[in-house]
């Protein structure tokens, strides 16, 4: 079958075509982004890619059309598409029906942890020989790839709540049938496509709703969203997780700089072991990761010893370079909650060194203003801050940073923020870059310079 791809650069749809093409298929796509790494991924697995959304491209007459949800109405593909009548799916349909069925699929939730909980699950299950395939939103660096079709029956799958296209305004994940949900936790996001939290509760609710008596959730014990979302209904045996012993399954740090962790089952089974990660937030995705993984049949001291060999994910508090002591890390962080959290776990981690923060607000929801509230308050924690702001943000968002008083740099120019950090950090300083897109290249440029200033 020859299957097309309408934004296929994107790394949800670029992991569909990297699919597609493991279960046979001839795959084509476009976008009007075709940049590396997405761009070389793609076209060493033989993806031919037409850049631009012209209508001619489906001369050739695919067999299906599977459309991206960056498409919209008044694209010309997407009229041509319709104009011709060709046979189209969302990429979640197709996933559903091409990948998943037939597969015990895990499905990962929530507002955060997502990215992190699928690939440390997809870890787990292949350290313990079940070759699962996966579907991530970003790189598990033990894998280097975002997707893989996999031998076995485990599927794991982010289970992400945005929107599945423009025909189909359903949230992507109620596509997926998971015999295995994961409900990390529940916020208000997506502003652009939610009015609300109880609009966001309703499509989870669609979710547990395809869940069979079969199966299993593992919820977020601590989570009191998750806890008013169940109360809609469940039909599924649910086990809670979390960071006290009043959960089903629970998991402590051993050691103050959050190296050493242990892991207590139902049946007060312990495993302990070292790794990579730390901070809370983690710690619970560690725990569901675990429980999840036991109920695929791995034993909890496997499951446990894997996390010591899990070498974490591509922007997850990843450190890019060291120099002269200086340490810079890149992460998607982008909601007020995982921006706190994350600059909390750098301080245990880190403790006596400075937290330094670069950082982007550029989602949908932060320009709209919903986070403005919360925003200062979550980067309170970080010693400076060096934050670039895109010009459409509002006249309320720079009210909101006041509170932050010295503490805050703002530039509207990525260079010039460059040379703020540049000539403000010192030997011994954590830089961490928080942004869900490219950040103008300044974690990049700002290695740069320090390695042509500082390296001597």
């Amino acid at each position: 079958m020859h299957v097309h791809i309408l934004g296929i650069c994107g790394t949800f749809m670029g992991g569909v075509a990297a699919l597609a093409v493991k279960a046979g298929h001839r795959v084509t796509g476009c976008d009007d982004n075709v940049y590396p790494p997405m761009s070389t991924q793609l076209r060493n697995l033989g993806v031919d890619i037409h850049e631009g959304f012209d209508a001619e491209q489906l001369d050739k007459a695919p067999d299906c059309v599977v459309v991206g949800n960056v498409m919209s109405r008044g694209s010309p593909v997407v009229e041509a598409m319709l104009e011709r009548d060709m046979p189209y799916q969302s990429g979640p349909q197709w996933l559903a029906e091409h990948v998943l069925r037939g597969r015990h699929v895990f499905a990962i939730s929530g507002t955060h942890g997502k990215t992190t909980t699928a690939s440390l699950l997809a870890w787990i299950l292949d350290d313990a020989g079940m070759k699962p395939g996966f579907l991530i939103g970003g790189v598990p660096a033990n894998f280097g790839v975002s997707a893989r079709y996999g031998e076995g029956a485990p599927f794991v799958v982010e289970a992400d709540e945005y929107d599945t296209a423009f025909f189909d305004k359903r949230a992507k994940f109620v596509h997926y049938r998971p015999r295995t949900l994961v409900l990390n936790n529940l916020e208000y996001d997506h502003a652009d496509i939610y009015a609300d939290l109880d609009a966001i509760k309703w499509q989870f609710h669609q979710l547990i709703r395809t869940v069979p008596g079969n199966g299993r959730i593992f919820m977020n014990g601590a989570d009191e969203n998750l806890r008013a979302l169940l109360e809609m209904g469940c039909w599924t045996p649910v086990e809670r997780f979390g960071l006290d012993e009043s959960h089903d399954w629970q998991g402590t740090y051993t050691d103050a700089v959050e190296r050493t962790l242990e892991i207590r089952d139902p049946k007060n089974r312990r495993a302990d072991t070292r790794w990579q990660l730390g901070g809370r937030h983690n710690l619970e995705n560690a725990v569901a990761a675990v429980a999840a993984a036991v109920r695929a049949g791995v034993s909890v001291d496997r499951a446990v010893s894997a996390l010591s060999r899990f070498d974490g994910v591509k922007r997850r508090m990843e450190r890019t370079a060291t120099v002269a002591d200086i340490a810079i890390y890149d992460d998607f962080a982008h909601h007020p909650t995982a921006i706190q959290r994350t600059i909390e776990a750098m301080r245990r981690r880190h403790p006596g060194q400075r937290i330094m923060v670069a950082v982007e607000p550029r989602s949908n929801t932060m320009k709209l203003g919903v986070h403005n509230d919360e925003f200062a308050a979550s980067l309170a924690g970080a010693d400076h801050v060096y934050l670039y702001r895109p010009a459409d943000m509002g006249a309320d968002f720079d009210l909101a940073l006041e509170p932050l008083g010295d503490k805050i740099d703002v530039f509207s120019d990525y260079d010039q923020l460059v040379n703020g950090l540049a000539t403000g950090v010192a030997t011994g300083d954590r830089v961490v870059f928080m942004s869900n897109g490219g950040f103008g290249g300044a974690r990049q440029t700002l290695t740069a310079v320090l390695q042509r200033t500082r390296s001597r």
